[in-house]
């Protein structure tokens, strides 16, 4: 007797249906646990993020979640998060820079010199700031691409020749102050528009552009992927996705707007967000710089030209640690010798924390973010809270531990 087939009429095969979960269990519960699976890398670090928010909005009273508390967050972290971006295009080509705390704290106080000492326009200071961090970039950059000088190395260097050059600037001394529309870079706000409210009117309209924005993302990305027959969400788990996104954004854009609006320097991290993710996503140079973290010498072989692209991703770190130089002197109005002390390590944790892999090749500027708000919630939430800076040490450094163990550890399951 031969096989007994069955005959599907054509468009009835759904493109969304998950593989069966692997214990035989069915229904949404273990599509949930399925989808988990699956996306555990993806998710798990902004999980992560919510539940530490919750721990400490209970620990702190509610005092975490306050607007002047949300926008001095942000304030607080925004150069750190502004190094995480590069950090994480940086290890994702599989490179380290440990050089960025003393780069920022050298255009910070070139900047300072500028300005304070040589009355000139804090345009034309920014600018010549930027353009450091981007000579800076390329004389590591051309090292360790077209010399073949490891990174470890290179950017050890360039953080002896920073911190120094920083010395040599100021000294023992601290530097400003700054013109009004420099310091406005790290601590002005948008302007009011409209009737009087209770709340900022365009901070809520900026929160409602941004809410239609990122749904029209996350449509259209789905619709791409079933168009090539990828994998995607159930459309009920997609729905929630959805709902969560926007009650994210809502509760955010409502915080700001009932406090002073929205910061300047956020505006400048969105910016940066959107438009890293969309190069590393969609341009030829963010495939190569994850391709050539992935295997180099697979990608040298594919055509990458893995020496260039190596050039720019300093190149671009290096005006990226420029930027959060600037901003930090902003925020204090005054450069100072102490700037950067910290901030490689605190970048490279973000990074990692947010989903980069030593081996290169895995990572998201989106992760990068999230890496520094886990951070950024840590630190603030521990001193509403009473804890000393030695503990938060300890703390931090075991919230990277774990996460870099979770790290491998997934890798293995998902190996196995």
């Amino acid at each position: 007797m031969g096989p007994v087939t069955t005959d599907t009429p054509k468009g009835d095969t759904p493109k969304e249906s998950p593989p069966s979960p692997p214990s035989g269990r069915t229904g949404t519960g273990a599509l949930l646990l399925e989808a988990a699976r699956r996306n555990m890398r993806q998710y798990g670090m902004l999980v992560a993020l919510g539940l530490i928010v919750v721990l400490f909005e209970i620990w702190t009273d509610g005092v975490l979640l306050k607007p002047n508390n949300v926008t001095n967050l942000v304030l607080q972290n925004s150069y750190i998060l502004v190094l995480a971006i590069g950090m994480m295009i940086v290890i994702i080509a599989g490179h380290i820079d440990l050089s960025v705390g003393s780069l920022a704290a050298f255009v910070s106080a070139a900047c300072a010199v500028m300005m304070v000492e040589h009355d000139i326009p804090w345009v034309l200071a920014l600018v010549l700031g930027l353009l450091i961090g981007a000579v800076a970039g390329a004389w590591q950059g051309f090292w360790i691409a077209y010399v073949g000088i490891p990174s470890f190395i290179v950017t050890l260097a360039g953080m002896l020749l920073f911190r120094g050059g920083t010395q040599i600037f100021l000294g023992s001394r601290s530097l400003g102050p700054f013109p009004e529309g420099f310091q406005k870079i790290s601590t002005g706000y948008l302007p009011e528009i409209g009737p009087a409210t209770n709340y900022h009117n365009l901070t809520l309209l900026l929160g409602l552009a941004l809410l239609a924005f990122a749904l029209f993302q996350e449509f259209r990305d789905r619709r791409r992927q079933q168009a090539y027959d990828l994998e995607v969400l159930p459309r009920n788990l997609f729905l929630v996705k959805c709902v969560a996104l926007a009650a994210a954004v809502l509760a955010f854009t409502m915080t700001l707007a009932s406090y002073r609006g929205v910061p300047v320097v956020l505006l400048l991290l969105a910016a940066l967000l959107i438009g890293f993710g969309y190069v590393m996503r969609n341009a030829v140079v963010g495939r190569h710089v994850y391709a050539l973290g992935g295997n180099q010498a697979a990608a040298k072989l594919s055509g990458v030209k893995d020496k260039r692209v190596t050039f720019l991703v300093f190149v671009n770190m290096g005006v990226l640690a420029a930027l959060a130089g600037i901003v930090y002197a902003a925020r204090l109005n005054a450069g100072v010798p102490q700037a950067g002390i910290n901030f490689e390590l605190e970048a490279i944790a973000a990074a990692f924390i947010g989903g980069a892999s030593m081996s290169g090749g895995v990572g998201t500027v989106f992760g990068a973010i999230i890496g520094g708000l886990v951070l950024g919630v840590l630190n603030n939430g521990m001193s509403l809270v009473g804890i000393g800076t030695d503990y938060q040490q300890v703390i931090k450094g075991l919230v990277l531990l774990a996460a870099v163990g979770f790290d491998v550890w997934n890798k293995r399951r998902v190996g196995a």
